[in-house]
Protein backbone atom coordinates (compact mmCIF):
# COMPACT_ATOMS: atom_id res chain seq x y z
CA UNK A 1 0.00 0.00 0.00
CA UNK A 2 3.06 2.27 0.10
CA UNK A 3 2.68 3.31 -3.53
CA UNK A 4 -1.04 3.76 -3.01
CA UNK A 5 -0.94 6.25 -0.21
CA UNK A 6 2.31 7.98 -0.97
CA UNK A 7 0.64 11.25 -1.99
CA UNK A 8 -1.41 12.43 0.97
CA UNK A 9 -3.68 15.33 0.16
CA UNK A 10 -2.41 18.70 1.20
CA UNK A 11 -4.82 21.61 1.52
CA UNK A 12 -8.55 21.69 1.04
CA UNK A 13 -10.64 21.73 -2.09
CA UNK A 14 -10.67 25.08 -3.88
CA UNK A 15 -14.08 26.62 -4.32
CA UNK A 16 -15.27 28.19 -7.54
CA UNK A 17 -17.96 30.85 -7.03
CA UNK A 18 -19.24 30.64 -10.59
CA UNK A 19 -20.24 26.97 -10.41
CA UNK A 20 -24.01 26.40 -10.64
CA UNK A 21 -25.39 23.93 -8.16
CA UNK A 22 -28.63 21.98 -8.08
CA UNK A 23 -29.62 22.04 -11.76
CA UNK A 24 -31.74 19.52 -13.59
CA UNK A 25 -29.10 16.90 -14.19
CA UNK A 26 -31.58 14.12 -13.56
CA UNK A 27 -34.47 15.27 -15.74
CA UNK A 28 -33.07 13.19 -18.58
CA UNK A 29 -32.33 9.51 -18.32
CA UNK A 30 -28.67 8.63 -17.94
CA UNK A 31 -27.70 6.09 -20.60
CA UNK A 32 -25.69 3.14 -19.37
CA UNK A 33 -22.32 2.64 -21.03
CA UNK A 34 -21.53 -0.83 -22.34
CA UNK A 35 -18.32 -2.74 -21.77
CA UNK A 36 -17.42 -2.15 -25.44
CA UNK A 37 -17.86 1.57 -24.98
CA UNK A 38 -15.64 1.49 -21.91
CA UNK A 39 -12.90 -0.29 -23.86
CA UNK A 40 -13.27 2.17 -26.72
CA UNK A 41 -13.06 5.08 -24.30
CA UNK A 42 -9.94 3.65 -22.77
CA UNK A 43 -8.35 3.19 -26.18
CA UNK A 44 -9.20 6.77 -27.08
CA UNK A 45 -8.04 8.45 -23.89
CA UNK A 46 -5.45 10.46 -25.81
CA UNK A 47 -8.05 12.00 -28.12
CA UNK A 48 -8.83 14.91 -25.77
CA UNK A 49 -7.11 18.30 -25.85
CA UNK A 50 -3.40 18.09 -25.27
CA UNK A 51 -2.99 14.85 -27.22
CA UNK A 52 0.64 14.09 -27.86
CA UNK A 53 1.86 16.70 -25.41
CA UNK A 54 4.40 15.87 -22.75
CA UNK A 55 2.01 17.02 -20.01
CA UNK A 56 -0.73 14.70 -21.25
CA UNK A 57 1.65 11.76 -21.49
CA UNK A 58 2.84 12.39 -17.95
CA UNK A 59 -0.77 12.66 -16.77
CA UNK A 60 -1.68 9.27 -18.19
CA UNK A 61 1.48 7.61 -16.99
CA UNK A 62 1.78 9.26 -13.59
CA UNK A 63 -0.73 6.94 -11.99
CA UNK A 64 -0.31 3.42 -13.40
CA UNK A 65 -3.10 1.08 -12.39
CA UNK A 66 -2.25 -2.50 -11.54
CA UNK A 67 -5.23 -4.34 -12.99
CA UNK A 68 -3.61 -7.77 -12.90
CA UNK A 69 -3.28 -8.13 -9.15
CA UNK A 70 -5.09 -11.46 -9.07
CA UNK A 71 -1.94 -13.49 -8.56
CA UNK A 72 -1.74 -15.07 -5.15
CA UNK A 73 0.20 -12.97 -2.70
CA UNK A 74 0.26 -9.88 -4.91
CA UNK A 75 -0.97 -6.69 -3.27
CA UNK A 76 -3.60 -4.63 -5.10
CA UNK A 77 -2.19 -1.44 -6.59
CA UNK A 78 -5.13 0.92 -6.21
CA UNK A 79 -8.23 1.70 -4.18
CA UNK A 80 -10.38 0.58 -7.09
CA UNK A 81 -8.59 -2.76 -7.20
CA UNK A 82 -9.06 -3.23 -3.45
CA UNK A 83 -12.73 -2.32 -3.80
CA UNK A 84 -13.19 -4.71 -6.72
CA UNK A 85 -11.53 -7.62 -4.93
CA UNK A 86 -13.52 -7.01 -1.75
CA UNK A 87 -16.77 -6.98 -3.72
CA UNK A 88 -15.75 -10.10 -5.62
CA UNK A 89 -14.99 -11.90 -2.38
CA UNK A 90 -18.36 -10.83 -0.98
CA UNK A 91 -20.05 -11.99 -4.18
CA UNK A 92 -18.28 -15.31 -3.73
CA UNK A 93 -19.76 -15.56 -0.23
CA UNK A 94 -23.24 -14.99 -1.65
CA UNK A 95 -22.69 -17.59 -4.39
CA UNK A 96 -21.34 -20.14 -1.90
CA UNK A 97 -24.32 -19.55 0.39
CA UNK A 98 -26.66 -20.07 -2.55
CA UNK A 99 -24.84 -23.28 -3.43
CA UNK A 100 -25.16 -24.41 0.19
CA UNK A 101 -28.90 -23.71 0.19
CA UNK A 102 -29.30 -25.51 -3.16
CA UNK A 103 -27.34 -28.47 -1.82
CA UNK A 104 -29.55 -28.60 1.28
CA UNK A 105 -32.68 -28.53 -0.89
CA UNK A 106 -31.25 -31.35 -3.00
CA UNK A 107 -30.46 -33.33 0.15
CA UNK A 108 -33.96 -32.73 1.52
CA UNK A 109 -35.48 -33.92 -1.77
CA UNK A 110 -33.31 -37.05 -1.70
CA UNK A 111 -34.28 -37.67 1.91
CA UNK A 112 -37.97 -37.48 0.97
CA UNK A 113 -37.40 -40.02 -1.81
CA UNK A 114 -35.57 -42.26 0.61
CA UNK A 115 -38.39 -42.01 3.16
CA UNK A 116 -40.89 -42.89 0.42
CA UNK A 117 -38.86 -45.95 -0.52
CA UNK A 118 -38.58 -47.04 3.10
CA UNK A 119 -42.35 -46.62 3.46
CA UNK A 120 -42.87 -48.84 0.42
CA UNK A 121 -40.46 -51.37 1.87
CA UNK A 122 -42.38 -51.40 5.15
CA UNK A 123 -45.65 -51.98 3.28
CA UNK A 124 -44.07 -54.84 1.33
CA UNK A 125 -42.79 -56.38 4.57
CA UNK A 126 -46.28 -56.25 6.07
CA UNK A 127 -47.70 -57.85 2.92
CA UNK A 128 -45.09 -60.58 3.18
CA UNK A 129 -46.08 -61.21 6.78
CA UNK A 130 -49.71 -61.65 5.70
CA UNK A 131 -48.60 -64.11 3.02
CA UNK A 132 -46.64 -66.12 5.55
CA UNK A 133 -49.61 -66.57 7.86
CA UNK A 134 -51.65 -69.11 5.81
CA UNK A 135 -48.47 -70.94 4.86
CA UNK A 136 -47.55 -71.17 8.49
CA UNK A 137 -50.99 -72.55 9.28
CA UNK A 138 -50.65 -75.14 6.50
CA UNK A 139 -47.27 -76.28 7.74
CA UNK A 140 -48.66 -76.56 11.24
CA UNK A 141 -51.57 -78.72 10.08
CA UNK A 142 -49.31 -81.04 8.10
CA UNK A 143 -47.04 -81.60 11.03
CA UNK A 144 -50.03 -82.24 13.29
CA UNK A 145 -51.50 -84.92 10.91
CA UNK A 146 -49.14 -87.90 10.88
CA UNK A 147 -51.11 -89.48 8.04
CA UNK A 148 -49.70 -86.99 5.60
CA UNK A 149 -46.09 -87.87 6.35
CA UNK A 150 -44.05 -90.66 4.78
CA UNK A 151 -45.11 -92.87 1.85
CA UNK A 152 -48.01 -94.56 3.66
CA UNK A 153 -50.75 -92.45 2.13
CA UNK A 154 -49.63 -93.42 -1.36
CA UNK A 155 -50.44 -97.12 -0.80
CA UNK A 156 -53.66 -96.90 1.16
CA UNK A 157 -56.85 -98.43 -0.20
CA UNK A 158 -58.92 -95.43 -1.25
CA UNK A 159 -60.00 -93.50 -4.26
CA UNK A 160 -56.79 -91.42 -3.95
CA UNK A 161 -58.57 -88.14 -3.29
CA UNK A 162 -57.01 -87.70 0.10
CA UNK A 163 -53.58 -88.55 -1.24
CA UNK A 164 -53.86 -86.12 -4.13
CA UNK A 165 -55.08 -83.38 -1.81
CA UNK A 166 -52.13 -83.98 0.46
CA UNK A 167 -49.72 -83.91 -2.46
CA UNK A 168 -51.34 -80.71 -3.74
CA UNK A 169 -50.98 -79.15 -0.32
CA UNK A 170 -47.31 -80.10 -0.26
CA UNK A 171 -46.78 -78.61 -3.73
CA UNK A 172 -48.56 -75.44 -2.66
CA UNK A 173 -46.46 -75.32 0.47
CA UNK A 174 -43.22 -75.65 -1.51
CA UNK A 175 -44.27 -73.03 -4.08
CA UNK A 176 -45.40 -70.65 -1.38
CA UNK A 177 -42.22 -71.17 0.54
CA UNK A 178 -40.14 -70.41 -2.55
CA UNK A 179 -42.19 -67.27 -3.20
CA UNK A 180 -41.82 -66.12 0.37
CA UNK A 181 -38.09 -66.81 0.31
CA UNK A 182 -37.72 -64.90 -2.97
CA UNK A 183 -39.67 -61.93 -1.63
CA UNK A 184 -37.70 -62.00 1.58
CA UNK A 185 -34.40 -62.00 -0.31
CA UNK A 186 -35.51 -59.08 -2.50
CA UNK A 187 -36.72 -57.13 0.53
CA UNK A 188 -33.44 -57.73 2.31
CA UNK A 189 -31.50 -56.57 -0.77
CA UNK A 190 -33.67 -53.45 -0.95
CA UNK A 191 -33.05 -52.74 2.69
CA UNK A 192 -29.30 -53.05 2.20
CA UNK A 193 -29.48 -50.83 -0.92
CA UNK A 194 -31.53 -48.15 0.83
CA UNK A 195 -29.22 -48.23 3.84
CA UNK A 196 -26.20 -47.79 1.54
CA UNK A 197 -27.88 -44.93 -0.35
CA UNK A 198 -28.79 -43.19 2.89
CA UNK A 199 -25.26 -43.52 4.23
CA UNK A 200 -23.67 -42.26 0.98
CA UNK A 201 -26.16 -39.40 0.77
CA UNK A 202 -25.47 -38.25 4.31
CA UNK A 203 -21.71 -38.58 3.88
CA UNK A 204 -21.70 -36.63 0.59
CA UNK A 205 -23.92 -33.93 2.06
CA UNK A 206 -21.74 -33.52 5.15
CA UNK A 207 -18.59 -33.37 3.01
CA UNK A 208 -19.95 -30.78 0.60
CA UNK A 209 -21.45 -28.75 3.43
CA UNK A 210 -18.08 -28.72 5.20
CA UNK A 211 -16.31 -27.69 1.98
CA UNK A 212 -18.80 -24.88 1.30
CA UNK A 213 -18.60 -23.63 4.87
CA UNK A 214 -14.81 -23.61 4.64
CA UNK A 215 -15.02 -21.69 1.36
CA UNK A 216 -17.49 -19.19 2.84
CA UNK A 217 -15.29 -18.70 5.90
CA UNK A 218 -12.21 -18.16 3.73
CA UNK A 219 -14.01 -15.66 1.49
CA UNK A 220 -15.44 -13.83 4.50
CA UNK A 221 -11.96 -13.47 6.01
CA UNK A 222 -10.54 -12.29 2.69
CA UNK A 223 -13.33 -9.76 2.23
CA UNK A 224 -12.87 -8.43 5.77
CA UNK A 225 -9.12 -8.19 5.25
CA UNK A 226 -9.58 -6.21 2.03
CA UNK A 227 -12.13 -3.89 3.65
CA UNK A 228 -9.69 -3.21 6.50
CA UNK A 229 -6.97 -2.43 3.94
CA UNK A 230 -9.36 -0.05 2.20
CA UNK A 231 -10.20 1.68 5.47
CA UNK A 232 -6.52 2.12 6.33
CA UNK A 233 -5.77 3.45 2.83
CA UNK A 234 -8.61 5.96 3.01
CA UNK A 235 -7.49 7.07 6.46
CA UNK A 236 -3.95 7.68 5.19
CA UNK A 237 -5.44 9.77 2.41
CA UNK A 238 -6.98 12.06 4.99
CA UNK A 239 -10.48 10.60 4.92
CA UNK A 240 -12.17 10.62 8.32
CA UNK A 241 -13.96 7.32 7.77
CA UNK A 242 -15.85 7.49 11.08
CA UNK A 243 -16.79 11.14 10.60
CA UNK A 244 -19.87 12.02 12.63
CA UNK A 245 -19.74 8.60 14.36
CA UNK A 246 -21.19 6.97 11.25
CA UNK A 247 -19.12 3.80 11.74
CA UNK A 248 -16.33 2.41 9.59
CA UNK A 249 -18.88 0.25 7.75
CA UNK A 250 -19.97 3.35 5.83
CA UNK A 251 -16.91 2.88 3.57
CA UNK A 252 -17.42 -0.88 3.18
CA UNK A 253 -18.10 -1.55 -0.55
CA UNK A 254 -19.68 -4.91 0.26
CA UNK A 255 -22.61 -3.10 1.93
CA UNK A 256 -23.71 -1.07 -1.10
CA UNK A 257 -26.72 -3.35 -1.60
CA UNK A 258 -27.98 -2.17 1.78
CA UNK A 259 -27.54 1.47 0.72
CA UNK A 260 -29.43 0.77 -2.51
CA UNK A 261 -32.50 -0.27 -0.51
CA UNK A 262 -33.03 3.24 0.87
CA UNK A 263 -35.15 5.80 -1.04
CA UNK A 264 -33.50 8.57 -3.01
CA UNK A 265 -32.23 11.27 -0.67
CA UNK A 266 -32.85 9.24 2.48
CA UNK A 267 -29.58 7.31 2.77
CA UNK A 268 -28.41 7.14 6.41
CA UNK A 269 -24.95 8.30 7.45
CA UNK A 270 -24.00 4.66 7.97
CA UNK A 271 -24.33 4.15 4.21
CA UNK A 272 -22.36 7.23 3.11
CA UNK A 273 -18.58 7.28 2.94
CA UNK A 274 -16.77 10.64 3.37
CA UNK A 275 -14.67 11.96 0.49
CA UNK A 276 -11.18 13.41 0.90
CA UNK A 277 -12.89 16.79 0.42
CA UNK A 278 -14.25 17.83 3.80
CA UNK A 279 -18.03 17.79 4.14
CA UNK A 280 -18.63 15.73 0.99
CA UNK A 281 -19.80 12.11 0.86
CA UNK A 282 -20.95 9.39 -1.53
CA UNK A 283 -22.03 5.77 -1.45
CA UNK A 284 -19.09 3.53 -0.50
CA UNK A 285 -18.23 2.17 -3.97
CA UNK A 286 -18.54 5.63 -5.55
CA UNK A 287 -16.53 7.26 -2.75
CA UNK A 288 -13.67 4.76 -3.09
CA UNK A 289 -13.61 5.17 -6.87
CA UNK A 290 -13.63 8.94 -6.49
CA UNK A 291 -10.76 8.83 -3.98
CA UNK A 292 -8.80 6.80 -6.54
CA UNK A 293 -9.67 9.27 -9.30
CA UNK A 294 -8.75 12.12 -6.98
CA UNK A 295 -5.26 10.67 -6.51
CA UNK A 296 -4.68 10.57 -10.25
CA UNK A 297 -6.05 14.09 -10.68
CA UNK A 298 -3.79 15.41 -7.92
CA UNK A 299 -0.75 13.82 -9.52
CA UNK A 300 -1.63 15.53 -12.78
CA UNK A 301 -2.62 19.00 -11.54
CA UNK A 302 -0.92 19.18 -8.14
CA UNK A 303 -4.16 19.67 -6.21
CA UNK A 304 -7.24 17.65 -5.31
CA UNK A 305 -10.42 17.75 -7.37
CA UNK A 306 -12.64 20.66 -6.37
CA UNK A 307 -16.09 19.40 -5.30
CA UNK A 308 -19.01 21.79 -4.96
CA UNK A 309 -21.68 19.15 -4.26
CA UNK A 310 -21.99 15.41 -3.76
CA UNK A 311 -24.73 13.47 -1.93
CA UNK A 312 -27.85 15.55 -1.63
CA UNK A 313 -30.52 14.66 0.93
CA UNK A 314 -34.21 14.91 0.12
CA UNK A 315 -34.57 18.13 2.09
CA UNK A 316 -31.58 19.62 0.24
CA UNK A 317 -33.12 18.55 -3.07
CA UNK A 318 -36.35 20.33 -2.11
CA UNK A 319 -34.46 23.49 -1.20
CA UNK A 320 -32.57 23.53 -4.49
CA UNK A 321 -35.73 22.71 -6.44
CA UNK A 322 -37.64 25.70 -5.02
CA UNK A 323 -34.64 28.00 -5.42
CA UNK A 324 -34.20 27.08 -9.07
CA UNK A 325 -37.65 26.15 -10.42
CA UNK A 326 -37.53 24.45 -13.78
CA UNK A 327 -33.81 23.76 -13.53
CA UNK A 328 -33.32 21.41 -10.59
CA UNK A 329 -34.49 17.81 -10.66
CA UNK A 330 -37.74 16.88 -8.96
CA UNK A 331 -36.99 16.01 -5.30
CA UNK A 332 -36.50 12.27 -4.97
CA UNK A 333 -35.31 11.94 -8.61
CA UNK A 334 -31.83 13.44 -8.41
CA UNK A 335 -28.81 11.21 -8.98
CA UNK A 336 -27.20 13.13 -6.15
CA UNK A 337 -29.79 11.54 -3.86
CA UNK A 338 -28.39 8.10 -4.69
CA UNK A 339 -24.93 9.07 -3.47
CA UNK A 340 -23.33 8.49 -6.86
CA UNK A 341 -23.03 11.98 -8.41
CA UNK A 342 -20.74 14.97 -7.87
CA UNK A 343 -20.64 18.54 -9.11
CA UNK A 344 -17.06 19.65 -9.71
CA UNK A 345 -15.29 22.99 -9.81
CA UNK A 346 -11.70 24.22 -9.98
CA UNK A 347 -11.76 24.42 -13.78
CA UNK A 348 -13.74 21.28 -14.54
CA UNK A 349 -16.94 23.34 -14.77
CA UNK A 350 -15.51 25.13 -17.83
CA UNK A 351 -16.32 23.03 -20.89
CA UNK A 352 -13.20 21.93 -22.82
CA UNK A 353 -10.85 23.25 -20.16
CA UNK A 354 -7.67 21.26 -19.52
CA UNK A 355 -9.24 19.85 -16.37
CA UNK A 356 -12.47 18.90 -18.14
CA UNK A 357 -10.61 17.21 -20.99
CA UNK A 358 -8.40 15.25 -18.60
CA UNK A 359 -11.40 13.98 -16.66
CA UNK A 360 -13.23 13.12 -19.87
CA UNK A 361 -10.23 11.08 -21.02
CA UNK A 362 -9.47 9.36 -17.70
CA UNK A 363 -12.56 9.21 -15.46
CA UNK A 364 -13.91 5.98 -16.98
CA UNK A 365 -10.82 4.19 -15.74
CA UNK A 366 -12.24 4.78 -12.27
CA UNK A 367 -15.93 4.18 -13.03
CA UNK A 368 -16.95 7.84 -13.42
CA UNK A 369 -18.63 9.27 -16.52
CA UNK A 370 -19.84 12.59 -17.80
CA UNK A 371 -23.33 11.50 -18.94
CA UNK A 372 -24.39 12.17 -22.52
CA UNK A 373 -27.31 14.37 -21.51
CA UNK A 374 -24.94 16.72 -19.61
CA UNK A 375 -23.29 17.69 -22.91
CA UNK A 376 -26.43 19.35 -24.26
CA UNK A 377 -29.70 19.07 -22.32
CA UNK A 378 -29.24 20.53 -19.82
CA UNK A 379 -25.65 21.56 -20.41
CA UNK A 380 -23.76 20.70 -17.21
CA UNK A 381 -19.99 20.23 -17.69
CA UNK A 382 -19.57 20.16 -13.91
CA UNK A 383 -21.79 17.09 -13.37
CA UNK A 384 -20.10 13.65 -13.15
CA UNK A 385 -21.54 10.33 -12.05
CA UNK A 386 -20.30 6.97 -10.84
CA UNK A 387 -21.67 4.10 -12.94
CA UNK A 388 -21.61 0.78 -11.00
CA UNK A 389 -21.78 -1.17 -14.27
CA UNK A 390 -18.57 0.44 -15.48
CA UNK A 391 -17.06 0.18 -12.01
CA UNK A 392 -17.69 -3.58 -11.97
CA UNK A 393 -15.59 -3.96 -15.13
CA UNK A 394 -12.50 -2.35 -13.63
Amino acid sequence: MTSLVGGIFSGTAQAAPTVPSGTAEDVHAVPSRTARAVQADRAGDASANGRGSTAHAVALGAYPLKRNAKAKGKDPGSLSELRRQAQQAFKGIEDANKALVARQKQFDASQKQLVAKLTQLQAATQALAKMRKPLSDLVESIYQDPSTTGLGPLFTQSDGTTTLRAMSDVDHLVAGRNTVLGDAIRLQQQQEQFATEAQELRAANLLQEAQLNLQIDSLRKRSSRLVRSLTKALTKLGVNVNQGHRGVGACDPTRVDIAAQYPNGLLPKTSLCPLPQEGEELRADAAIAFADLNLAYQRRFGRPICVSDSYRSLSEQQTVYYQRPGLAAIPGKSNHGLGMAVDLCGGVQAFRSVQFNWLEANSKRFGFIHPDWAYHSPFEPWHWEYDPKIGSLL
